[in-house]
């Protein structure tokens, strides 16, 4: 019976509720003389007999008024406090216009009580039967039960709307709100109870919840990492409103829902960007930008662009990679030229027709090969792109005067144990080579781990995860610093806009974070049990796999303790040691020499005389 009542259009079920709607007017109009009169029978049926008109004209008079004022528009599942108010509109108006028509014809058989009295019954019984019919086809616990059991973190404004949004979804049903106000503790919102932070676990085991939306919009970046951070302890899948400038007109929606990104638990506080620093080398200017595909290169490409320049030339030695970054700009409504350009920057004068030809002011060199195992497996090619590629990037910036030449390097670079630190700390070498006598500004900015970059652990734990593990850890104790590539992306237009020449800056990483804590976050956030000693029957297993080739536990930023604070707060200019010109040149033709005759042992041998720290795995 409730299945066929809930399969009936829309229609069938107005008309249903319009015919209880005149049954329960005519049984309230009843009862109303009932408790007026009391139990005098004759005097009842003489009341009712001079009143029949009554019986016929308060229908007449209400069913078009529930009609008009949308009672029988409103949806059964998600009827709320309209159906409420409209009903007391309609009520209060036909029963104020059957007693003007009482006084206008000098009706005195009617005792002028029983409309109040049918005023206060009418009302009770058609709110009370929205929600009985409501109650009955489409239960709470069934409607709990089909979705996934959802905590409203958050039992204010927002918590409250986002229930309601909620109502409507098939995915989630709220259970109970999370509230870290006491006075509100306790208390009932949307049927909802409200408990303490610590009653989440409780919720979890008993109640089976399995989503958390984090529905506090007004708290600060700092609040929310705090309280975010709190959370991964829970096996409990973590999504997130955005900040109430965010949230358009104040209206919340599922639309507004987001999963918790890594970056939201990392701790860190962006440092606004200086707008002077941001523009000094782009407005109004024609910008290259190498390996405009990678995660970094691509970052530069879409903030560049918001800082008004001329030309954008997008160069990449990936065909795709190219495509999708210019597709992405070029559908967008900024106004400067776009120009693709499908280069190696290990090709010298290909490079030197676009600069000349574009007639480029400052270049941001990010392309490089820069995951370390696939470098340490193929040293030659690795140190030819990284190191010959940086040197003629700098050789046509130096030659055509460019302003200004930008390297991303890496914290790698520090007192490397692997190819890939190696190769970036020798492509500093030739940017600080090169800035000993040069018209071009030449600076490098030096940073660690970005996250969700190519390549990167973050993305690599998210697909293993999904898959159902196992994730995967070299060493218990590895750490690394972690940034986002926005922040990283801002912080390297600022740093090459402050450069005088030769600079090394770097960037301020924060804390470092342990993968492993990072793993356990990210199983956590998921919804998710790690299996370990003390959770056996746990769902993602994580493994150590062992240090890979030139992997080290953990990352510095400076190779000194020569270290000078920037214009800006979280840049900072190292001192370090350089190469001279002629050696520098010696380098390159020995580099070029080596990948003629695929000699690794005659590349490593450079990167250990040069590179401090350096330490080849056979040396």
């Amino acid at each position: 019976m409730k299945l066929r009542l809930q399969n009936l259009s829309r229609l069938y079920k107005q008309i249903i509720m319009l015919l209880v709607d005149i049954v329960t007017l005519i049984f309230a109009l009843g009862l109303a003389f009932i408790l007026r009169l009391g139990d005098d029978q004759g005097l009842l049926d003489q009341h009712l007999s001079e009143s029949w008109w009554l019986f016929i004209l308060l229908p007449i008079i209400m069913m078009p008024l529930f009609i008009k004022l949308g009672l029988y528009r409103a949806v059964l599942q998600y009827m709320g406090i309209k159906v409420i108010t409209t009903t007391f509109q309609a009520t209060t108006i036909s029963c104020l216009v059957i007693g003007f028509l009482m006084m206008f014809f000098r009706e005195s058989s009617l005792p002028r009580s029983v409309l109040p009295i049918f005023w206060f019954i009418i009302n009770i019984l058609v709110i009370a039967s929205r929600f009985i019919f409501k109650g009955y086809l489409y239960s709470w616990d069934s409607f709990v039960n089909a979705r996934k059991q959802t905590i409203i973190y958050g039992a204010g404004n927002a918590g409250v709307q986002l229930v309601e949004s909620l109502k409507k979804s098939a995915v989630y049903a709220p259970i109970a709100f999370i509230d870290d106000d006491k006075a509100k503790q306790g208390t009932i919102l949307n049927y909802l109870e409200v408990f303490a932070f610590d009653k989440i676990e409780e919720l979890v085991r008993n109640k089976e919840a399995k989503v958390l939306l984090f529905a506090v919009p007004s708290a600060s970046h700092k609040q929310r990492t705090q309280i975010l951070k709190k959370l991964t302890k829970y096996p409990i899948e973590v999504k997130i409103l955005p900040s109430v400038d965010n949230i358009v007109n104040g209206v919340i929606s599922l639309d507004n829902i987001k999963h918790v990104e890594v970056s939201d638990i990392l701790g860190r506080t962006p440092v606004p960007p200086k707008k002077e620093l941001l523009t000094r080398n782009i407005k109004d200017k024609n910008i290259l930008i190498t390996g405009a595909g990678g995660s970094i290169g691509a970052e530069l490409s879409r903030q560049i662009m918001k800082l008004s320049p001329t030309k954008v030339i997008l160069l990449d030695n990936s065909e795709f990679n190219l495509y999708m970054i210019n597709q992405e700009l070029s559908s967008s409504l900024y106004n400067a030229e776009i120009v693709p350009v499908l280069c190696t920057v290990t090709n010298y004068h290909q490079l030197k027709r676009v600069v000349s030809q574009y007639e480029i002011h400052t270049i941001y060199h990010a392309a490089a090969y820069k995951h370390v195992p696939m470098v340490e497996l193929n040293v030659v090619s690795g140190v030819y792109n990284n190191v010959v590629g940086t040197y003629n990037v700098a050789k046509v910036a130096d030659e055509l005067s460019v302003d200004s030449m930008v390297l991303v390097s890496t914290d790698k670079a520090v007192r490397p144990t692997n190819v890939m630190g190696a190769s970036k700390r020798f492509s500093e070498f030739v940017l600080q080579a090169f800035s000993e006598n040069s018209k071009t500004c030449f600076s490098m900015v030096r940073f660690g781990n970005v996250l969700d970059s190519a390549g990167s652990v973050v993305p690599l734990f998210r697909r293993q995860i999904q898959k159902g593990g196992p994730v995967t850890v070299t060493h218990r104790n590895i750490t690394r610093y972690f940034m986002t590539i926005p922040e990283a992306v801002q912080l390297v237009l600022q740093a090459g806009a402050m450069a005088k020449g030769g600079d090394v800056f770097v960037l301020d990483m924060g804390e470092p974070i342990k993968i492993i804590d990072l793993a356990y976050k990210m199983i956590h956030l998921s919804g998710l049990t790690p299996i370990d000693n003390e959770n056996p029957d746990g769902e993602i297993r994580i493994e150590f796999t062992g240090l890979r080739p030139g992997e080290k536990l953990y990352e510095e930023l400076l190779i000194g303790n020569d270290v000078i604070q920037s214009e800006h707060p979280g840049i900072m200019q190292a001192i370090e040691s350089k190469l001279d010109m002629s050696t520098l040149l010696e380098s390159i033709n020995t580099i070029k020499e080596a990948r003629e005759k695929q000699d690794e042992i005659i590349v490593k041998s450079l990167l250990l005389k040069h590179v401090d720290g350096y330490t080849s795995r056979e040396s």
